[in-house]
């Protein structure tokens, strides 16, 4: 029987490097304790926030293996690392993300098929690596590099008959779309998790069963309190989502950039350094919004009584 995955907060991870543009594993450390302190229920790893298109393979793994060696207790974990688009590759691949002991795999939509083929296509190409891969809970992401790949309800539906799949990390950004998608997989365990901060209340009210986005790696802990307790403080709720939706303008910032800038003045001691955008960019206006945002959310979370 393949295990999903629990209800909540699963941020994308970001990697941190050392100057010499490599791996800095003492700042993944640090982040997987912040993780665990800013109440995650699990963390996305190995996804695009963590650069996997910029790094090889053998990085990769090694990232993952340490992560695994290093994960806080009661913390679910999910990685990717799917970048491949041959169907072999893919395999081997995903057996050895899998050997780590991650609790499930997570595709990217975009490999299976070109932006102009079919559903059908896509449903084959997949289906086809399930098969070949040992039994264990899988996700799937609309990751928007090198093109967005959304998921229609047909799709999802023909995956939920598996019983293999928990988890869709959800990029439509729309409400009509994902009411559409929790219906196809309705009376299954594939779980959708919003990645869009703006869309998120009402969609936990439509049946998602959490957040897995770009601003986990700001504030992880209001994104819990939302979670957890949005049914039960219904007008906190909508004050929360309020801030959370206006503060997600960051994303169209300097992503990751600013998100590791953001993540040093709260403690962790990681640098900014980025292989998929030029640190060069992130002026000192720049840095000052992130510095503004970071004072804005401390005086949020006082206000409204989240530790």
């Amino acid at each position: 029987m393949i295990k999903g995955i629990p209800y909540g907060v699963y941020p994308t991870m970001v990697t941190p490097y050392k100057k010499e543009n490599t791996i800095d594993y003492d700042g993944v450390l640090a982040l997987l304790d912040w993780y665990k302190r800013k109440n995650c229920d699990g963390i996305f790893a190995i996804c695009q926030s963590s650069e996997i298109f910029f790094l090889s393979f053998e990085e990769k793994l090694e990232l993952l293996r340490f992560i695994m060696a290093n994960k806080p207790d009661g913390i679910t974990i999910i990685a990717s690392g799917h970048t491949e688009e041959d169907a072999d590759l893919q395999v081997e691949q995903a057996k050895a993300y899998i050997d780590t002991g991650i609790d499930a795999y997570v595709f990217i939509s975009n490999r299976f098929a070109k932006r102009e083929e079919s559903d059908d296509i896509l449903l084959k190409n997949m289906l086809n690596v399930v098969e070949r891969l040992p039994e264990i809970a899988l996700g799937i992401y609309e990751c928007p590099y090198p093109y967005k790949r959304l998921l229609s309800p047909y799709v999802l539906c023909e995956l939920a008959k598996t019983g293999k799949f928990c988890f869709l990390k959800d990029t439509c950004c729309d409400l009509t779309q994902i009411e559409a998608k929790l219906k196809a997989v309705e009376g299954s365990d594939f779980g959708i998790y919003n990645a869009n901060s703006a869309t998120l209340l009402e969609s936990l009210k439509l049946g998602c069963r959490g957040f897995s986005g770009v601003m986990g790696n700001f504030h992880p802990e209001i994104y819990s309190y939302l979670c957890k307790n949005f049914s039960k403080e219904p007008e906190k709720a909508q004050i929360i989502q309020e801030f959370l939706g206006f503060a997600s303008l960051a994303e169209c910032q300097m992503y990751p950039i600013n998100a590791k800038y953001y993540l040093s003045l709260d403690k962790v001691p990681i640098s900014y350094d980025s292989r998929a955008r030029s640190s060069a960019e992130f002026t000192e206006n720049r840095k000052m919004e992130i510095d503004q945002l970071y004072a804005c959310t401390c005086f949020f979370k006082k206000q409204i009584g989240i530790v």
